[in-house]
């Protein structure tokens, strides 16, 4: 019953909310995005969502122009390079995210559930374990379970979890929990750098012979 309507009325109430409150960092935000370097104000890019059914997630720009064709890196590490001035800035205050708020809107996301991943990073929606891909038949979130337990830091497969525990345990009590734990951690900009690299390639190996045995 919470997830199926008090948990999609209180992301309708709080996004609305949130959009209207915050249009005037939102609009400053833009503005000086566009001064500082070429290219739109919004980054949109393709990740997995509900079911693993693909989604546009929506972001303020905090890269230069092109930033995914620049290196190997599909995430953005400590000092990387092709984030510009203004992008250190709303990263480091979580602004970037504040778009988000439309894709709950849409339906695409919640306020609260698993991080919505890149379509080929970790790994495929298909490459995903059945116990895994539990993790996906809730919303995905701007903030959630995992994001508190250490965030970038955190080996994907402990992350997978941890998303999984939540959707097995999720309740009002718990998403407001997450919800402070989450503003607290915003204010301290608490791990949010991608200190090393969360998917080991020995990781990836074992995913994919789980996945084969399986098969």
């Amino acid at each position: 019953m919470y997830t199926k309507i008090f948990k999609r009325l209180f992301d309708i109430i709080l996004s609305v909310f949130a959009l209207t409150i915050l249009s005037p960092v939102l609009l400053v935000t833009a503005i000086a995005i566009k001064i500082d370097s070429p290219g739109p104000v919004v980054f949109k890019q393709k990740r997995l969502g509900q079911f693993g059914q693909e989604f546009e997630i929506l972001k303020f720009r905090s890269m230069c122009l092109n930033a995914e064709s620049i290196g190997s890196r599909q995430y953005s590490f400590k000092s990387d390079p092709r984030v510009t001035r203004v992008g250190r800035i709303i990263r480091a205050c979580s602004i970037d995210e504040l778009l988000q708020f439309i894709n709950i809107l849409k339906g695409d996301m919640s306020l609260i559930g698993f991080r919505p991943p890149l379509t080929y990073h970790p790994w495929a929606y298909d490459k995903y374990t059945d116990e895994q891909k539990v993790m996906f038949h809730l919303r995905p979130g701007i903030t959630g379970w995992a994001q508190i337990h250490g965030r970038k830091g955190v080996l994907w497969e402990d992350r997978i979890a941890l998303n999984v525990w939540y959707v097995n345990n999720v309740s009002l009590f718990l998403d407001i929990k997450i919800l402070l734990v989450t503003i607290v951690k915003v204010l301290m900009n608490a791990d949010n750098e991608n200190t090393r690299i969360t998917v080991e390639s020995k990781q990836l190996d074992n995913m994919n012979e789980k996945v084969e045995k399986k098969a």
